[in-house]
Order: structure tokens, then C-alpha cells, then sequence
């Protein structure tokens, strides 16, 4: 195994905007590689960015991209559908909440949205394929959060059910991202039905162990809720397609824990914090997906509550670099020789030839 990750990319959604040079494609790229990135994880739901809908039908349009990165001096990681794929899967107590993410002609509207939502997720296997990517990374939508702790209790086929109308709704668009030769990521995340290792491993056995159904890998989720993040990466690693480098810390106190009390971010217990400033053990992640062979991006998403975005971006790209291992193709005590003789191994284990 000498697997080396390919280095420093950063998620743009949470650095768009309405000014330069962050509300064109040609700024950002440029501003990223100006900080060292290596790769952009591009949002297909922010048109200033990038076209979904064209990207799907058009070979060229998808060249001019790459050419506007290439020309910026960097690489495209994976197309993040994050807010699409949520809309897959919607509980009604969410539905006023997550009509932000469709278009304001199909707000009050869950059927239609979910149908809009189901297109676009379609469209962005095949962007992808015009791109010449193997990777998207999304969320899985939730049917069954709401009823994450067991009170009032949950009656039997509950959970089931939950995750086989998920799997069903899931399905036919992981049958297309096959078609097309495209994983999707899930991020695993509170909020979504696909949580931790365990909710996972639900959805992958509902849909027939689909080999499309993959990880997004983000240390802070299960730091925050306590999960040993490390072993993870020792049961999933060969379902792990992609990397968020994100930081957090747990603060128990005597008035919060894990669900931090309906706090403000600042205020919570469990809160991301920037590279570096939070709890996450970064070297033994770097190690762990190291010693599996992670040959992608590390791909910064900055959330922090106290640091400002430009600083973390900033201070990003140098810290994912210093993490990144390359691997070795050679053991440490190759000098002392240890060349294959089978009758000196016998001879050296008391067994007569």
C-alpha cells in the first residue's frame, strides 16, 4: 500500500457570496489557490458558482469549468449536493424549515420539492460524469430524527419502516450514480437519518448493500456526539470516498452535555470549532486513513463559532498539508535484509525439512 492523499481542498458553500471574489467561479478558484488549496468541492446548489442543470447536458460547459480551476491552479475534489439530497427525504415538522433549500415556487409544496430534489441529484451524476468525477458528497435526508430518544416510546416497525421508505426513495437514484460510475458520500450527520455507524449500516442493508452508498468522512460530527471517530475509520475505511477536515470540542459541564441545551452555537457544549482549535486527534485520523490506503482531498469545511471564516481559510490549507502522511512503500528495517529462505524459516522454527 503506498496510497498518499492528494491534498488540500476546501468546500466553497460556506464562502459564496454576493461580492467579489467570492460570486464567481473565476474569483474563488483564484482566491483559493491564492491560499494554497489544491482542489475546490464545489456546491452544485449555488448558481453563482456552477450550473447544475447545464453541467448534466453539456460536455463543453463541463470543460469550461474544469478550465476555469485548471487556470486558477486547482482541482476539482467532488460536486456537494448537500441541500438536494436533504430534500429527499423531508419529516413534516421540518418542512416549513427546509423549503429555504428549493426554489420559492415549490415552497408549501413537499411532493414537488421532493420531486425537484430528486432531479437534481440525477443531474448531478451526470455533471459529474462530464467532469470526469468519480465522487459526489451529500446528505440522506431524515425521516425517523425526529424520533431520535425513545419517548414518548417508539412502537415496534417504527425505525424499519423509516429506513425502508428511505432506501426506497434512495434507490433508483444510487442505480443511476452506478450507471454513471459515480459514488455518493453520505455525510454522516445528526439532523439526517444516517448519523453515526450504526443508522448507516441501516440504510446500506435496506437498499441490498448498494456498492454507490458510501461515506463522507467528518471527524466533528462523531466527536460531538461522543463516537469513538478513530474506530470508524477502522470498521467503514473501505467506504470512506471523502474527507471533511472539521474541527470541534466537547465541553460538558453540570447544565449541558451532548445536546447542549438549545444553546447558541458559542454558547454550547458541543461546538465546531477551526483547524487546530478544537478536540479532534487530526494526527490519528491522518494516520488511520493513511494506513487504509486514502488516496483523495482532505477537504477543509470551515464552521467555527468564535474564528472568522477568513482566518480559517487562511490558516487551512497549511494545516491539512502538515497533517497529510506520505506513504511509504518500504518497512523501516528494510536495511537489515530479510530475504525469503523457506529452509532457514524452518531451520529457524525447530521443524525438520
Amino acid at each position: 500500500m503506498t496510497n498518499t492523499m492528494k491534498g488540500a481542498g476546501i468546500f466553497l458553500a460556506q464562502f459564496s457570496g454576493d461580492t467579489a471574489p467570492f460570486d464567481t467561479l473565476e474569483g474563488i478558484t483564484a482566491w483559493a489557490a491564492g491560499l494554497g488549496y489544491d482542489a475546490v468541492q464545489i456546491p452544485t446548489f449555488d448558481t453563482r458558482l456552477f450550473d447544475l442543470d447545464l453541467a448534466a447536458t453539456s460536455k463543453a460547459y463541463c470543460d469550461e469549468v474544469k478550465g476555469v480551476c485548471a487556470d486558477a491552479g486547482v482541482a476539482i475534489s467532488e460536486l456537494s449536493t448537500h441541500l438536494q439530497g436533504q430534500l429527499i427525504a423531508v419529516h413534516p415538522a421540518y418542512d416549513l424549515a427546509f423549503d429555504a433549500f428549493a426554489p420559492t415556487a415549490l415552497h408549501g409544496n413537499p411532493a414537488a420539492r421532493q420531486e425537484w430534489a430528486v432531479d437534481q441529484m440525477l443531474k448531478a451524476a451526470k455533471a459529474a460524469r462530464n467532469l470526469g468525477l468519480e465522487t459526489t458528497v451529500s446528505f440522506s435526508g431524515s425521516l425517523a430524527f425526529p424520533y431520535l430518544y425513545p419517548w414518548p416510546q417508539r412502537p415496534p416497525g417504527l425505525i424499519d419502516e423509516a429506513f425502508t421508505e428511505l432506501a426506497r426513495r434512495w434507490l433508483p437514484i444510487l442505480d443511476v450514480y452506478e450507471e454513471q460510475g459515480v459514488d455518493i458520500g453520505f455525510e454522516i450527520h445528526p439532523g439526517e437519518d444516517l448519523f453515526d455507524g450504526a443508522t448507516y449500516e441501516r440504510f446500506v442493508a435496506a437498499t441490498g448493500n448498494h456498492d454507490r452508498a458510501l461515506i463522507n468522512y467528518d471527524p466533528s460530527h462523531f466527536l460531538l456526539q461522543q463516537l469513538d471517530y478513530l474506530g470508524f475509520i477502522d470498521l467503514y475505511h473501505d467506504r470512506i470516498c471523502a474527507f471533511h477536515v472539521k474541527d470541534a470540542e466537547f465541553n460538558p459541564t453540570a447544565r449541558q452535555g451532548v445536546y447542549s441545551g438549545y444553546a447558541d452555537w458559542t454558547d454550547r457544549a458541543a461546538r465546531f470549532r477551526s483547524l487546530g482549535d478544537g478536540q479532534v486527534d487530526f494526527p490519528g485520523v491522518f494516520s488511520r486513513l493513511c494506513q487504509y490506503g486514502y488516496d483523495s482531498y482532505g477537504v477543509l469545511e470551515w464552521e467555527c463559532c468564535l474564528k472568522s471564516p477568513e482566518q480559517g481559510a487562511a490558516e487551512g490549507a497549511p494545516f491539512i498539508r502538515r497533517h497529510i502522511i506520505q506513504s511509504t512503500g518500504k518497512a523501516f528495517d528494510d536495511f537489515a535484509g530479510g530475504e525469503t529462505d523457506p529452509a532457514k524459516i524452518r531451520k529457524m522454527l525447530g521443524v525438520s525439512a
